[in-house]
């Protein structure tokens, strides 16, 4: 079964406020088994465009990865991040290649 990922680019605005996001969502992932690759650190964008922070998150499968995201306790603090003024990105839910 091929596994779930959540991928997200994101501008953060106000750090303070996104910080309160980030402590909400950890029930979610602990629940559902999210598992962070990729969370911040370095890049380079040597082609397109890009945002100031990148995060990836694996899950056992797709569909765990659906159900996090569409589960009471992600959704309670989506709006935490989604605020104007807090953060602006570019969110996908992929399911990954299983060969």
């Amino acid at each position: 079964m091929a596994k779930g990922y959540w991928i997200a680019h994101v501008d953060i605005e106000d750090m303070n406020e996104y910080k309160k996001y980030v402590e909400g969502n950890a029930k979610a992932f602990e629940k559902y088994g999210g598992r962070f690759l990729v969370r911040g650190g370095q890049f380079q964008t040597p082609e397109g465009s890009s945002r100031s922070r990148h995060v990836i998150l694996e899950f056992e499968s797709y569909q765990q990865a659906l159900d996090c995201y569409n589960s009471e306790e992600y959704q309670s603090v989506i709006p935490l991040r989604a605020r104007q003024g807090v953060s602006v990105g570019d969110f996908v839910i992929i399911e990954g290649y299983d060969g």
